[in-house]
Formats: structure tokens, C-alpha cells, sequence
């Protein structure tokens, strides 16, 4: 075989492998779902509306709360007592969204100092999703600004 035959069966054969690596190496072609992928038959969540009193997350906010000063502000202020605790609305939205209960308490700290705790109870918000679960915000010590400006957005 004379070198010009054989040099071009090695282009040739570079010509085919890079024609079939560009074949497979295109993307698929996008289908419509078939009936299975529908998701025929599936609804979203049933929320009943049914929350605990106000009084019924304290002990979680100061756990949490203390936890938080420890932990990330290196602090070792601790809510201490409360007391002013009153709902501020429930279910103020329309009744699609997730039902919440909000409230808000006045807490002793260990400094001395009261300050206003704003919270929210939310129907299947705790840890994935089982039982209810709490936001809140410690008016004056919301040191991310999570909730800012004086923890305006954790009130309703």
C-alpha cells in the first residue's frame, strides 16, 4: 500500500470518529411529557388553619434566641421572661397562602433591658415541614438585619 493510500484512510477514519463523537455529543431533542409525567391527579397542600396560641412558641424563640446570641454574636444575652403577649393577626392574607398567626410579646433579658419580640406561628413550617414552626425577631438585636428596619418585616 503507497503512503498517500494510507494516509488517507487515517484521515478518513478521524473524519468518521469526529463525525460520531459530534453525533452523540448533540443534545436531545426535547419531547412533550407523555400522560405518566403529567402530574394528573396531584393537588397542593391542604392547610386547616389549626395553630397554637401565641403563648405556645416562647420557649422555642428563647432556646433559639439563646442559641443565636452564643453561637454567632458571641453574646450571653438570654430572654428571661415575657410578658404583653397578644396576637396581632391571624390569617391576614387570602386563604391560599400558608396560614400563620402573628403575635408579638415583650421579653426581659438578662441585661436588664425589655424589648419587643415579633413572631410568626406557621402551619407545617417546621423542621421539613412537620408541625409548626416559628419565625421571630428581637427588636434592637436583629444584628443580620433579617427582618430590618426594627424587625418590620417579621410583623404582619
Amino acid at each position: 500500500m503507497s503512503p498517500l493510500v494510507r494516509f488517507l484512510n487515517k484521515i478518513s477514519l478521524c473524519a468518521l470518529l469526529g463525525a460520531v463523537l459530534a453525533i452523540v455529543s448533540l443534545p436531545p431533542v426535547a419531547q412533550a411529557a407523555n400522560p405518566l409525567e403529567m402530574n394528573f391527579g396531584l393537588f397542593g397542600p391542604r392547610y386547616d388553619g389549626v395553630l397554637p396560641a401565641c403563648e405556645w412558641a416562647l420557649p422555642t424563640i428563647s432556646s433559639q434566641f439563646a442559641e443565636k446570641e452564643g453561637s454567632f454574636w458571641n453574646s450571653s444575652l438570654q430572654i428571661t421572661g415575657y410578658d404583653s403577649v397578644r396576637e396581632n393577626a391571624f390569617r391576614p392574607w387570602t386563604s391560599d397562602n400558608i396560614p400563620r398567626r402573628y403575635c408579638s410579646a415583650r421579653a426581659m433579658l438578662n441585661d436588664g433591658k425589655p424589648r419587643t419580640v415579633e413572631y410568626s406561628i406557621i402551619e407545617d413550617g417546621g423542621f421539613a415541614g412537620y408541625g409548626p414552626g416559628v419565625e421571630w425577631c428581637v427588636v434592637g438585636l436583629d444584628r443580620n438585619w433579617a427582618f430590618n428596619p426594627r424587625c418590620r418585616a417579621a410583623r404582619r
